[in-house]
């Protein structure tokens, strides 16, 4: 391969307009969420948060994450689903991952695995960021990239920072599913 042709390809994996194409590469580790608003397409990182992936892939096979409510939507910051219950509290799939922070940033689009205070505690919640927060970096696992669809992301219906962002008559994660599923 020239160098121009390396340069081009590097230049167009750090802008970001590969990764739709890089994501549907890796079916299995592609994560598509439909939404009322339309899909949004996740590229998993099994490099960053190998056991988390897994886990999160092992729900979506399973139909875990269909017709849950995105319970906790703060503007500015992150949507978070994937409780059943749709309180945030409730039991998830009751089978935990250990944290796996590293140095994937939390920026707009990043895919993060939501915990209590203690961090081997993520199991089913995952939380969609909406704009870049540093304070999140090392503290949290990020296991994906939105790639397509974070314009139907920014139509979930909100709460209110006043309310911590829980939202009444919330809207659902229609189906989850993996490229390899289609």
């Amino acid at each position: 391969m020239n160098l121009t042709r390396r340069l081009f390809l590097a230049a167009t994996l750090l802008s970001g307009l590969a990764a739709p194409a890089l994501a549907q590469s890796d079916p299995a580790n592609t994560l598509y969420l439909d939404l009322k608003d339309g899909r949004v397409t996740i590229a998993l990182d099994p490099a960053a948060a190998p056991k988390t992936v897994a886990h999160i892939q092992e729900l979506v096979r399973k139909g875990f994450y269909d017709g849950t409510p995105i319970h906790r939507v703060i503007p500015g910051f992150m949507a978070q689903m994937g409780d059943p219950t749709g309180t945030g509290g409730g039991p998830g799939s009751g089978t935990t991952v250990p944290a796996e922070f590293g140095s994937v940033p939390f920026e707009r689009g990043t895919v993060g695995l939501a915990r209590t205070e203690d961090p081997n505690s993520g199991d089913s919640q995952f939380f969609i960021m909406f704009a870049a927060n540093d304070y999140l970096n090392g503290k949290y696992t990020a296991f994906g990239k939105v790639v397509d669809g974070m314009d139907v992301v920014d139509k979930i219906k909100a709460g209110t920072r006043e309310e911590n962002g829980m939202v009444q008559n919330p809207d659902k994660l229609i189906k989850a599913s993996l490229g390899d599923m289609q």
